[in-house]
């Protein structure tokens, strides 16, 4: 591990480099081979970056407002498709929905997911806005998702106690949910919060690994080979700013990377080796550094 002093770079020479600015906020990255995907929430679509071209080309449309993406081991790719409230899988030639409703009724705005190696889809169900009359739930909560025999999914809520729940991950070795609390009002948390998965796949109490008090907490959030997790955090409003943080398992803050725009929204590791560090933000820019750290991925391996 990692574990010597937190190093932290300056403001003024930010190592990230700019790749790409789009017009609207951007975010689920997910690395698929040889180029990174991130969505356009906003627009309804996927664009798809080509490091070796360094041009960005339309990769998907009329996604329903898709946020989160992640592949699977079998390189099958599901995004959180908010506008819809679903759950989806992409596949070539259409969008298959895994799940719409919960007891019944329609979930708030999926926002990000993670699979296990048991290829269950773990996802954070919060509702952003004043406007609440279109909530059908009283709750925003995680959830886990169980593929069938038959293809159906089975969907059992995990969290009682998630107010926006935002970014979500599953420890390399299967034993922790992070979840980050993510609420915006003062009077409510924003925290990173490990919760022990059991054997039967329902959560353990939490432990608060890092509290971000008044400040902006974590949006999105990967992780590297030894189970470090690498969070997009932080804005100019309050606090110290727009960073990466990479916390250990334990929560001890390794290291703090400062971005060079407002308001990162999330991260995933890319290129052959899984060792550049992909960010999307707010402000609408795509943007890379290369680690020292490997990322951990269920799909595709890294280049040996």
């Amino acid at each position: 591990m990692h574990e010597g002093n937190e190093r932290t770079t300056t403001g003024t020479d930010s190592p990230f480099e700019i790749l790409a600015e789009f017009d609207v906020l951007i975010e689920g990255p997910a690395w698929d081979g040889s180029g990174v995907l991130c969505t356009e929430i906003r627009n309804n679509r996927i664009q798809r970056f080509d490091p070796a071209t360094g041009t960005c080309s339309v990769y998907r449309q009329n996604t329903g407002g898709a946020n989160g993406l992640i592949f699977d081991a079998e390189g099958r790719l599901y995004a959180c498709a908010g506008a819809r409230r679903v759950i989806v899988r992409i596949d070539a030639d259409e969008m298959v929905v895994i799940v719409d409703r919960f007891e019944g009724k329609r979930l708030n705005s999926p926002n990000d997911l993670a699979i296990d190696a048991q290829g269950r889809i773990w996802f954070t169900d919060p509702h952003y806005g004043d406007d609440r009359h279109t909530m059908e739930l009283d709750h925003e909560s995680v959830y886990r998702l169980a593929p069938q025999p038959d293809g159906s999914w089975t969907i059992e809520r995990v969290t009682i106690d998630t107010t926006s729940p935002n970014g979500i991950l599953v420890s390399p070795d299967q034993t922790t949910l992070y979840v980050a609390q993510s609420a915006h009002p003062l009077d409510q948390k924003r925290e990173l919060r490990a919760h022990p998965i059991n054997a039967d796949g329902s959560l353990s109490p939490y432990e608060v690994l890092h509290d971000f008090s008044r400040h902006h907490g974590i949006d999105g959030m990967c992780l590297d080979t030894e189970g470090s997790i690498i969070a997009t955090a932080g804005w100019r409003q309050s606090g110290p700013g727009p960073l990466i943080y990479v916390f250990s398992p334990t929560g001890r803050v390794l290291e703090t990377i400062p971005l060079p725009v407002d308001r990162p929204t999330n991260c995933t590791f890319g290129d052959a080796d899984l060792r550049t560090l992909y960010v999307t933000t707010y402000t609408g820019h795509l943007l890379r550094v290369r680690m020292e750290r490997q990322g951990y991925l269920l799909y595709p391996p890294a280049a040996a």
